[in-house]
């Protein structure tokens, strides 16, 4: 078993480092997160069983208002759908974040998906960071409309990602891209640092 780290953005870490840390001034830093967990969770909201179970295993509750963010130590978990959720892990450990999920929830009817590989994820932080991210972001990324404890599903240029604010005003950013767009989307953020 390989302990290598993979990641779509080898072709930028020769030049900036393993993780990519991209800086042009204090205006705006963009991260690459690795060692990140991801999976995708769709179940019924209304099982309160189901709902107690997810508890159990993650220590948190699964948001129920659209566009929502819960959390708890170094676990997420991010609203997509009515009966869907993205959850992120920190660290996943010697078992996957999927097979804890699916075996809290055995005996119900759920689908419970790794999506670790998947998807890659960047952070953009800095006192500009809303406005790198509004070079190619449709979305009103004020603090009065995207706050703390909420995401949302956008698009960067071409890129879809699911969005986080990770402070209250505006300054750190966290987007989840799909590993294919990871690349481009990250050239793409480096672009708009250095406008």
């Amino acid at each position: 078993m390989s302990t290598e780290i993979e990641t779509p953005l080898v072709g930028l870490h020769a030049r900036h480092g393993l993780p990519l840390a991209y800086r042009v001034s204090d205006a705006a830093e963009l991260t690459e997160q690795l060692g990140v967990a991801l999976a995708n969770l769709r179940l019924d909201p209304a099982s309160q069983p189901m709902r107690d179970a997810v508890r159990a295993s993650l220590g948190l509750d699964l948001p129920l208002r659209p566009n929502t963010v819960t959390q708890a130590g170094g676990m997420t978990a991010l609203w997509l759908a009515p009966d869907e959720w993205l959850l992120r892990a920190d660290a996943s450990g010697e078992t996957t974040l999927a097979a804890r999920v699916e075996q809290a929830l055995t005996g119900h009817w759920f689908a419970v998906t790794d999506q670790t590989s998947g998807y890659s994820v960047l952070q953009v932080r800095g006192p500009e960071a809303a406005n790198v991210l509004n070079a190619g972001c449709p979305l009103d990324l004020h603090p009065r409309a995207l706050t703390l404890g909420q995401c949302a599903q956008s698009h960067f240029f071409k890129a879809d990602m699911l969005l986080r604010p990770l402070g209250d005003r505006g300054d750190a950013w966290e987007l989840i891209v799909r590993r294919s767009f990871a690349d481009s989307t990250a050239r793409m953020l480096m672009d708009a640092m250095r406008e």
